[in-house]
């Protein structure tokens, strides 16, 4: 039986904070990056036992499927506030290490080198691309599959269950739509299921096998696989898109022929976690009365944490910018990967995976521009990306 706490939400008991657009937000919302930071290390008091609860409490239909398809999702990292944590946290990162990274340069230009031909290639024979699905979606999953040991399969299904989950987690769907999200979710697990399963016998190191040598039970790494095969990847094509979007839009730090540069797309993606990064907020749960910068925090609250400068809030148009993020009043990106025992494993592999495939982005398609300049924006509680980056041959 799926664990019906990881799926159904809980209120916070302090009164809702108000949103610009006048609407209720139900957190205690943290914007102050030293109180965000305090959260963050204290563990103890901020839990982070609902940092993966669907926004949106799941209704009987969806919660069905889940069921019939034993879907579970038991804490065992990101919102895993047990003594396990650190043991499975170190078996993770042992796939993340500086040097691995470092490592994979090469092949995340080779990646980036051909999705960009490839879109060139569109380009010359449509006169149109997106440069979303054409540059940024598939060589962060195709790395995430080869770090982990992983076979490179299916990544189309990936795509879609990712952002299928997320919005079922993390977003605001209706009954009807919670339906087509908890199949989707449903299929993804089932996929996850034999994944592992295949894994944990197949010869050579992986992911899998080397968590279950550390003892997890099947579920549990199920549970580990299910968000961080989204998280590993989709979040990273989400910072690429941003990132194309804001330079062909021209609110970038650099212009476009500026990017092909190493340090022009350093600096455009900097800027882009710094003020507007896909994942922009996060989420912890008093597990007692505390607290914070001065305010007393009852026990069941659940804090909202601002990690870049752009907080989704309720009524948020399609490309919308809070004044933090217009104004790029945050020069740091130390926050937005996190901070403390739960920071981001893949932080460092995320920013020079964006780095590397914007630069050779924009060193093979010189002079193209944007078609779109208002596209459809992913908009979740704590995710955020252009949908589309759709371009055009510019004037010979």
């Amino acid at each position: 039986m799926m664990p019906v706490a990881v799926l159904a939400g809980t209120a916070a008991t302090l009164a809702p904070a108000e949103a610009p657009d006048g609407s209720r937000c139900p957190y205690h919302v943290v914007r102050d990056p030293e109180s965000v930071r305090e959260v963050l290390h204290r563990p103890a008091d901020f839990s982070p036992a609902n940092a993966l609860v669907a926004v949106t409490p799941l209704e009987g239909p969806a919660l069905r499927v889940l069921q019939r398809a034993g879907f579970a999702l038991p804490p065992v990292l990101a919102s895993n506030d047990t003594g396990t944590h650190s043991g499975i946290r170190k078996v993770v990162a042992g796939f993340f290490t500086p040097a691995t990274v470092a490592a994979l340069e090469p092949r995340i230009r080779e990646l980036a080198r051909e999705a960009a031909a490839n879109t060139a290639d569109r380009l010359k024979r449509s006169g149109h691309a997106d440069l979303v699905q054409t540059v940024a979606a598939f060589p962060p999953a195709v790395i995430m599959f080869e770090l982990l040991g992983l076979p490179v399969r299916d990544l189309a299904e990936l795509k879609r269950w990712g952002l299928d989950s997320m919005e079922l987690f993390w977003g605001w769907p209706d009954g009807d739509r919670q339906l087509e999200l908890a199949r989707s979710a449903a299929e993804f697990y089932g996929w996850l299921r034999r994944l592992v399963a295949a894994s944990v016998a197949a010869p050579g190191r992986n992911l899998f096998k080397s968590l279950a040598e550390h003892g997890l039970t099947r579920t549990e790494m199920c549970s580990l696989g299910y968000f961080l095969l989204i998280a590993g990847q989709e979040t990273t094509t989400q910072l690429i898109s941003t990132t194309l979007f804001r330079l062909l839009e021209g609110s970038a730090p650099v212009d476009w022929a500026e990017a092909a540069s190493e340090a022009g797309s350093r600096s455009s993606v900097r800027h882009v976690l710094a003020t507007e990064s896909s994942v922009p907020t996060w989420r912890r749960v008093a597990a007692h009365s505390t607290d914070l910068g001065g305010d007393r925090i009852p026990a069941g609250t659940e804090l909202l944490l601002e990690l870049s400068g752009n907080l989704i809030t309720a009524g948020a148009g399609p490309g919308s910018r809070s004044p933090q993020a217009q104004a790029g009043s945050r020069s740091s990106t130390g926050l937005v990967f996190g901070s403390g025992i739960h920071r981001c494993l893949g932080a460092k592999l995320a920013e020079l995976e964006a780095a590397v495939i914007v630069q050779e982005a924009a060193a093979a398609l010189p002079g193209i521009q944007l078609r779109d300049h208002e596209p459809d924006w992913i908009r979740f509680l704590s995710f955020q990306a252009p949908r589309t980056a759709t371009v055009t041959n510019g004037p010979s």
